[in-house]
């Protein structure tokens, strides 16, 4: 008795174009997003006569980045290696405290109140006290973005940990594994998914605390554009600074993405 059913090939060929349109589409649709909200803001700045000290319109902020690339380039950079110095510390510093969490209860029970506590502090207010403490320069800021993006790897990195499925551990135990051979083999891997999940928070969180520091101590950064153009009355400048820290933001989160689709091919069989 035999079955119809489609060759692989033929199947490859129908699944191949879907694939491609899939991507397409995944493209497509931010930037149609992006282009409908810059047509309504620039829409809105001509029909109601916004005048560019209030609100600029996508013009006015063109011209206040061809008014001062170099400026605003040079501001980008140091907001990007503040940012990232910042996040790669607290990314290998929070994994490693989600891993002696879950490890030993006794420190975790120690531990979490004091870091809720810590967690449950206003950044804002802390930025001018860095300042007093480590002085100016990049050192105060990479430690408030430290301490702003540390708690979200933390938190899920220990989510992720806790998680593993019994099934698993009693497989592990079954096949005489040791407890690091279980950690490194079964749950560390389980928890990948999740770990990137507090990693896409917290590069977000990142350049929210590299910009916040900047602006208690505006010497270089975006952050300082801001702070010294709004001193100025220069809103389009301000402007061009908040894309541009939009856009790292968007990019540096797409860039956790696609670290985590070359790692992780197998997360999105496993998931809903």
């Amino acid at each position: 008795m035999t079955t119809l059913k489609d060759p692989p090939v033929e199947r490859d060929r129908v699944a191949a174009p879907e694939a491609a349109g899939t991507r397409w589409a995944d493209l497509l649709s931010p930037a149609l997003a992006a282009v409908a909200v810059v047509a309504v803001w620039w829409g809105a700045t001509e029909a109601l006569s916004i005048r560019a000290f209030f609100l600029p319109s996508p013009p006015d902020i063109v011209a206040a980045y061809r008014r001062e690339p170099g400026y605003l380039t040079t501001s980008l950079g140091w907001t990007l290696l503040e940012t990232v110095a910042g996040f790669a510390i607290a990314a290998v510093a929070g994994i490693l405290l989600a891993v002696t969490l879950t490890t030993w209860r006794a420190v975790e029970r120690a531990l979490l109140p004091l870091l809720v506590a810590l967690n449950a502090v206003p950044k804002v207010a802390i930025a001018p006290l860095l300042v007093v403490w480590l002085g100016f320069g990049a050192q105060p800021k990479i430690v408030l973005v430290v301490l702003i993006s540390f708690f979200p790897v933390v938190l899920a990195s220990a989510a992720g940990l806790t998680a593993t499925p019994v099934e698993l551990t009693e497989l592990s135990r079954s096949l005489a594994a040791s407890r690091w051979q279980t950690y490194v083999r079964v749950r560390l891997p389980w928890a990948l998914p999740q770990i990137f999940v507090g990693l896409k928070v917290a590069v977000s969180l990142s350049v929210i605390g590299a910009v916040v520091a900047e602006i208690n101590n505006p010497d270089v950064g975006l952050g300082s554009v801001i702070a010294l153009s709004s001193t100025s009355a220069d809103t389009p400048l301000a402007f061009a600074a908040i894309v541009l820290l939009a856009l790292l933001s968007v990019a540096l989160f797409y860039l956790i993405a696609a670290v985590e689709r070359l790692v992780l091919p197998w997360a999105r069989a496993i998931t809903g």
